[in-house]
């Protein structure tokens, strides 16, 4: 107020020739004071004598009053008999700027713009504290607030100067999800990694999302992607691998079968049943050649044929070696005075033998494709993030049917084979024959733990090898031991040679 009344009277414009004075009586808020002063300045007495006016400088012009009514309605009814003006009404209206270009106003109260200083207060090291000006702020602006900090010069409890996180827990970045903790706010939680094939995509996140069947979270877990597909393909290594080597053993009986036909009119060709030997060595190029069906990527058709061509091509092999194996036992025992199984030797038993037990696992595969035919599908459960392209059995009880049956011609052959070891002649196949198929049925013995135990692209592969793995053990133990004598000693490629070794030694002698 005295800073507005000298502002008055250094403007010459405001009131020419007019000179304003001022005395100033604090009520302290209470009404009595507020009325107490009122009566000294209305009389000029200290002691207030009502009706009597005792001044001596200049009259009074004007009073500004309270603000509160409980004060000013008092002061106003002794004033107003005295005729005085209040001039509360008239400050409230007063708006101008003064040299320095400050606007003075005061608000609806009578009161100035008020204007604060903002300090941060700072702990001493000697325990003590001082407080340093930071910034101001000022309501005398009538657009807008007039707010001014130095957000450098703020020093923070601690002596940091960096804004402290005035929170429980930090948020969780994307990836994460919120776990509350029990019992406590709910700005209080730990950040829990998504589990995988699960994302969350925004910080915060109170749940994770599921991602499609198709798809699976990337490493941060904040994002879902395609999983990769996998198959045995040719352009995979161990595809490569297993497709030269069943290319490489289909040429072998192929070359075996070719010096079979140059050298068919030679003993040993002659006594191990020429139409057999053909027909098996055409059976094994069939059970190398029939895995690479196996390879690339599972199709309808592939998936249909790979099982039932398996099982009857190698139906086909045993059926010719169990057809060899009981052609040599009748054919020995057919030497013997007076037996009658001189009637059953010859191709007709041999050939009705191989039919009759091929045509079996056809009637079991036939009956398979037409009910629960094989079929490709999508396994997106077996492995993480990898969808696996594999052939569907249809029916499991098919699919060991098959490997079944041929299991059971192979231990027939064996068992056969086996008894018959031990007799006479240097032909004799049954010792070759016996070691065949203890080596085929420890191979497909082998194959069963492995097959079950392996998924994807693995189990294809375990499947292959055992294929190859029992042809070549058929084609090694039977036809080499023939090609070694037909190639490298042909000088024991005759007939007394294959009637008994005693007997050939004793004509050499001779």
């Amino acid at each position: 107020m005295v800073f507005a009344i000298e502002e008055i009277n250094r403007n010459t414009k405001l009131l020419p020739n007019i000179t304003l004075g001022f005395a100033i009586y604090a009520s302290c808020g209470m009404p009595v004071r507020a009325i107490k002063g009122t009566m000294w300045m209305v009389t000029g007495q200290e002691e207030a004598i009502p009706n009597y006016r005792c001044q001596v400088h200049y009259p009074l012009a004007a009073v500004i009053g309270d603000a509160p009514s409980s004060i000013s309605m008092p002061v106003a009814n002794i004033l107003g008999i005295y005729g005085y003006p209040q001039l509360l009404h008239y400050v409230k209206n007063v708006h101008f700027k003064n040299n320095a270009g400050k606007e003075i106003f005061f608000d609806k109260n009578g009161n100035p713009p008020p204007a604060y200083d903002v300090l941060n207060w700072r702990l001493l090291p000697d325990g003590s504290a001082r407080e340093v000006k930071i910034g101001n702020i000022d309501f005398s602006a009538t657009q807008s607030l007039h707010l001014v900090i130095n957000m450098s010069a703020i020093m923070w409890n601690g002596g940091k100067t960096q804004i402290p996180h005035s929170v429980c827990s930090e948020s969780c970045s994307p990836g994460y999800r919120k776990a509350i903790h029990p019992r406590e706010p709910i700005c209080c939680f730990d950040c829990v990694l998504c589990a995988n094939g699960e994302i969350s995509n925004q910080t915060d996140s109170s749940d994770c999302m599921k991602c499609p069947d198709d798809q699976w979270s990337n490493d941060r877990q904040d994002m879902c992607i395609q999983k990769t597909f996998e198959f045995l393909s040719y352009k995979d290594p161990m595809g490569a691998t297993l497709t030269v080597l069943a290319s490489f053993f289909a040429v072998i009986p192929i070359t075996i079968l070719c010096i079979f036909i140059k050298y068919r009119d030679t003993p040993i060709v002659k006594a191990n049943n020429q139409e057999l030997s053909y027909l098996l060595l055409l059976a094994l190029v069939l059970c190398f050649l029939c895995s690479l069906i196996f390879i690339d990527k599972p199709r309808i058709w592939t998936c249909m044929v790979r099982q039932a061509a398996f099982g009857i091509v190698f139906a086909l092999c045993v059926s010719c070696v169990l057809a060899k194996t009981i052609m040599v036992v009748i054919a020995f025992n057919a030497t013997k005075p007076n037996s009658n199984l001189k009637k059953w030797v010859g191709p007709k038993l041999a050939n009705s033998i191989v039919l009759v037990c091929a045509v079996i696992q056809v009637i079991i595969c036939v009956a398979w494709l037409a009910t629960f035919p094989p079929f490709p599908e999508y396994n997106m459960k077996s492995q993480i993030g990898i969808i696996i392209i594999e052939c569907n059995q249809g029916s499991s009880t098919a699919f060991w049917c098959v490997l079944g049956y041929m299991g059971l011609l192979a231990i027939i052959c064996f068992i056969v084979a086996f008894l018959a070891r031990n007799l006479p002649g240097s032909s004799n196949e049954a010792k070759f024959i016996t070691f065949s198929m203890l080596v085929f049925v420890s191979v497909w013995l082998a194959f069963i733990p492995a097959y079950l135990s392996t998924k994807g692209k693995y189990m294809v592969a375990v499947e292959i090898f055992a294929i190859l793995a029992s042809s070549a053990g058929l084609l090694a133990c039977i036809f080499f031991p023939k090609c070694y004598i037909i190639v490298l000693r042909p000088d024991v490629n005759t007939k007394e040679y294959l009637m008994g070794k005693e007997t050939f030694r004793n004509k050499k002698i001779a």
